[in-house]
């Protein structure tokens, strides 16, 4: 199969990022071109982490000291196993290990990783000088928010932050953030961010349907369907386009894709754009039917479906159709500022 395109690399640091073990108090001078590198993929939206056995404090110090810390989330420095490493880092990212790569010079460490995950793209350290080139690191476009993903994720890392010590319920944290959600139109301008949103989405996927660029491009002028992106912001940034909708617009509305990027999960922006879609129906005056696609990472977004009120009508072998049935006249969160363009 062919591999899916890598969101994260993840380092070891010894004898990879560097030549010497820091450990044995080596003089550790940083690769040939291994900056520029990054700088490539950081440009491309591929986030990066570190997964080494070394005393934390002394390691990420001579990383500060060479100008590169900043460009990993979440790094694992410690003397567990670097599989452990990078699970943690997929969790506190919220991206599945099958779009992970682990790079390292020691065999043994590779196989390790892989052995706890054999979805996760292991590359030698004699080979990271063609990471560049592969095809699984080359997105097929770049977008504002591919070049911003870094500096979106370092917000979201402190909103965690700020949410874990918050010592009130999560509500009121909510309301802490003021935050806005702004449902437009898509424009032409929005399709490679479209495209990547329904490549990139799997876990809050309402039917894991992939569409082709040229697909979303003729929804645009489609007299029959209704086509919306999501952006949403808070005190702490941009987390920029987050949403798409592809709503089937007949003599019913059938939503056809509804997908979020995970860093959103906790916001309640799901339940925000369900609100509209039903504001909309009635609107209109037609009723409200949604598709949904069994997979093994969705289920939350049938959870979002059943709790915003939508029943079941059919289960054709994973393949579900809902309706929307609610009588209830549904307000969006006090929390969350919803503007409609």
């Amino acid at each position: 199969m062919e591999r899916k395109k890598i969101k994260c690399v993840v380092w070891d640091l010894d004898n990879t990022l560097w030549s010497g073990v820091l450990s044995e108090g080596d003089d550790v001078k940083l690769r040939d071109n291994i900056k520029d590198i990054f700088k490539t993929l950081d440009k491309r939206g591929i986030l990066m982490s570190v997964a080494s056995k070394n005393n934390f404090d002394d390691a990420y110090k001579k990383l500060e000291e060479m100008g590169i810390a900043d460009y990993f989330l979440y790094p694992q420095i410690n003397w567990n196993p670097k599989s452990e490493g990078v699970k943690k880092i997929s969790e506190e990212l919220n991206l599945g290990l099958d779009s992970f790569a682990f790079v390292d010079d020691s065999p043994f460490e590779r196989e390790e990783v892989l052995s706890a995950n054999e979805n996760i793209l292991t590359i030698d350290a004699a080979d990271i000088d063609k990471i560049p080139d592969m095809d699984c690191m080359i997105p097929r476009f770049i977008t504002e928010d591919t070049v911003n993903r870094r500096m979106m994720y370092i917000a979201d890392s402190k909103r965690k932050r700020d949410e874990q010590e918050f010592s009130g319920d999560n509500t009121e944290f909510l309301k802490r953030l003021n935050m806005r959600l702004t449902i437009s139109p898509v424009t032409e301008h929005d399709l490679r961010r479209a495209y990547e949103l329904t490549v990139r989405t799997h876990q809050l996927n309402s039917t894991g349907y992939t569409y082709s660029y040229e697909e979303l491009e003729g929804f645009l002028t489609s007299d029959k369907h209704i086509f919306r992106i999501a952006q949403l912001t808070d005190k702490y940034g941009d987390y920029g386009k987050i949403g798409l909708i592809l709503v089937e617009n007949t003599d019913a509305l059938r939503i056809k894709l509804l997908l979020m990027s995970c860093r959103v999960m906790s916001r309640g922006v799901g339940s925000a754009i369900l609100i509209y879609l039903a504001k909309l129906a009635k609107k209109l005056n037609k009723p409200l039917f949604a598709e949904f696609r069994t997979t093994d990472r969705n289920r939350i977004m049938y959870i979002t479906y059943k709790i915003m009120g939508f029943d079941e009508l059919e289960d054709n072998d994973g393949d579900v159709l809902l309706q929307y049935t609610s009588e209830e006249e549904r307000e969006y969160p006090d929390y969350l500022e919803v503007i409609e363009s």
